[in-house]
């Protein structure tokens, strides 16, 4: 399983800083909890109230269509919830 992160502006995701995340996770919650990879991403998206779009989220990596896992209408950053549709379908050559 995954982790997206967002940092803050002039922060790069290091190695360092995945062992960091790791181990904080490992010691203050679980070591079933520690990702198997943490990744990157510019935003995570959220309905206007401010709920993050987990569900969706992942449905979009199972491959799902952008309309049937939220409404356009319903998320604060669309941009958000399309980048993991590019995310899950990288072009090919």
């Amino acid at each position: 399983m995954p982790l997206f992160v967002v940092l803050e502006p002039g922060h790069e995701l290091t190695d360092e800083l995945r062992d960091t995340i790791a181990t904080a996770i490992h010691t203050h919650a679980s070591p079933r909890h520690v990702p198997d990879t943490i990744i990157e991403v510019p935003a995570l998206p959220h309905t206007r109230t401010g709920k993050k779009l987990e569900v969706p989220v992942k449905r979009l990596l199972q491959g799902a269509d952008i309309d049937q896992v939220a409404g356009r209408e319903a998320v604060d950053d669309i941009a958000a919830l399309e980048y993991f549709t590019r995310f899950a379908r990288p072009s090919t050559p």
